[in-house]
């Protein structure tokens, strides 16, 4: 049961990003900050798709992804097109991770520390998924912010 639900909110919510890319109008406007706000749309982004690829596709779905977490915020003008594209990627990617795992894994520990302590795969999948959605958030706030 788990699973399908966390299936149906990766997919919600990487659709929702993928939707809210397309929704600026002015492509550099993506890539805007001002005052404090310190991450550009474009920047969460990315960050969100090395995030779910590190801990989804290289831990779970076993991809061979290897993240740069720097570049994440210190890349910009990644073209929209682009960034639709990742987006598309890493949704193949959570399905296809996704859809290995069992109840069983679900409940084991999650193979790193990352938060300075163990806890379970479920529980880490669970935290990955609100995360998504902190930062949709902000990418929805920046894009009506400057619309």
């Amino acid at each position: 049961m788990l699973i399908e639900t966390l299936k149906s909110l990766f997919n919600r919510d990487l659709n929702k990003l993928k939707v809210e890319i397309e929704s600026y109008q002015n492509e550099n406007q993506i890539w805007t900050i001002d005052k404090n706000i310190s991450n550009s749309a474009g920047n969460l982004c990315l960050h969100l798709i090395g995030n779910i690829n590190t801990y989804i596709g290289a831990e779970i779905g076993k991809t061979g992804y290897v993240r740069d977490r720097p570049l994440e915020f210190s890349l910009k003008d990644v073209p929209k097109a682009e960034l639709i594209n990742k987006i598309n990627d890493t949704i193949l990617v959570v399905n296809n991770a996704l859809d290995r795992l069992t109840k069983d894994d679900l409940e084991a520990t999650y193979p790193q520390i990352v938060f300075e302590k163990e806890m379970t795969t479920g529980f880490f999948l669970v935290h990955l998924s609100t995360h998504l959605a902190y930062h949709l958030g902000q990418i929805n706030y920046h894009r009506r912010l400057l619309s």
